[in-house]
């Protein structure tokens, strides 16, 4: 999938995005057969599903770890199933953040093994089956929404109340990853992430096909040390304009901004260039959890950046405190139906 988002994506539709429509009609009719396959294979415990409707960061990995405590605040051991995108290894693995680097098992999935027990596997049955070897007893599948190879038993689709879904067009003419109405057949329950108004169509959408429509928002944790400072704010995220909203709610005073694409993994000459602006200036260099993963684990200049970057985590807090452990039984009951009917 696309790493680095056409900024028209994010815009009204223009001449760009109908020109490359018939494409996106392929892309559609795929991805939306791959959707509504019927038979999946699957597994003797309760898969739920984070996804999104696009390409790029709507606020998965947080809600993911958010339902992770809550199963562990229930008594369950949660494994998180990711496809470790970025990272080089192409074999299951568990992930061991004390000896794996990002750039063999993906940045999220680092973060995720913080939590919880994570397992990254190019095919998700594989590595759902090892979760459930590992001793899991319910699968958090990090993304994998659109893939359908692997029955899901709750799927909770998070959208940004800021970006929506950009301009609306399935890949390649917009950053939508399958047709909206096939999506909507096929989600559990659509989670808004903010303040913004750009998902409020999405909302009502959803409420019209009868799914349930939750509301979170992203709290970052609190440092004292940002209030007032002035900060050259970096981040390789889907949203950059995420992070530089987070930042200005701590406080913080950003003088000075670089984006680069989602998963980057950051150049000598790139991390020199961060370090000089920042004492050139007196800037202190702050970046997100995801980015600080990839940088740990290495020597020289990524150690050195680390060193004298401030990391702002977040979290993922919903408006209706019981809603994870609603999803999480909603789930396992999901769950318990589908193996009376496979029995």
């Amino acid at each position: 999938m696309v790493s680095d988002a056409p900024p028209f994506w994010w815009t009204k539709a223009d001449w760009r995005a109908w020109a490359l429509s018939p494409f996106s009609f392929l892309y559609g009719r795929i991805a939306g057969r791959r959707m509504t396959r019927a038979v999946r294979p699957s597994v003797p415990v309760p898969v739920l599903c984070i996804g999104n409707f696009t390409v790029g960061g709507a606020g998965k990995t947080p809600t993911a770890l958010a339902m992770a405590r809550a199963a562990k605040a229930m008594g369950l051991r949660p494994g998180f199933l990711s496809r470790g995108y970025g990272g080089s290894l192409d074999v299951t693995t568990v992930v061991d953040p004390a000896h794996h680097r990002a750039d063999a098992v993906g940045d999220e999935p680092l973060l995720l093994a913080t939590e919880a027990l994570t397992v990254i596997s190019r095919r998700r049955l594989e590595g759902a089956r090892r979760l459930v070897e590992e001793g899991a007893d319910i699968i958090i599948m990090d993304d994998g929404f659109q893939s359908a190879r692997l029955a899901i038993d709750y799927a909770l689709v998070v959208v940004d109340s800021h970006r929506g879904i950009g301009n609306g067009h399935v890949v390649p003419a917009g950053p939508v990853r399958a047709p909206l109405a096939v999506q909507m057949r096929q989600m559990s329950a659509l989670l808004k992430v903010g303040e913004g108004d750009a998902a409020d169509p999405l909302v009502r959408q959803a409420a019209r096909a009868g799914r349930q429509v939750l509301v979170a928002r992203l709290l970052p944790r609190h440092d004292a040390t940002l209030q007032g400072a002035r900060v050259l704010a970096f981040a390789g995220i889907a949203d950059p304009g995420k992070f530089y909203r987070t930042l200005r709610s701590l406080g913080a005073e950003i003088v000075a901004e670089r984006g680069f694409p989602d998963h980057h993994y950051f150049a000598e000459d790139e991390i020199a260039a961060l370090i000089a602006d920042a004492e050139q200036q007196g800037l202190q260099l702050v970046t997100t959890a995801k980015d600080a993963a990839r940088l740990r684990g290495h020597h020289g200049a990524a150690e050195a950046l680390l060193s004298r970057t401030r990391i702002v985590d977040v979290d993922m807090l919903f408006d209706d405190p019981q809603a994870p452990a609603a999803i999480l039984e909603a789930a396992i009951k999901a769950c318990k139906t589908r193996l009376l009917k496979k029995s």
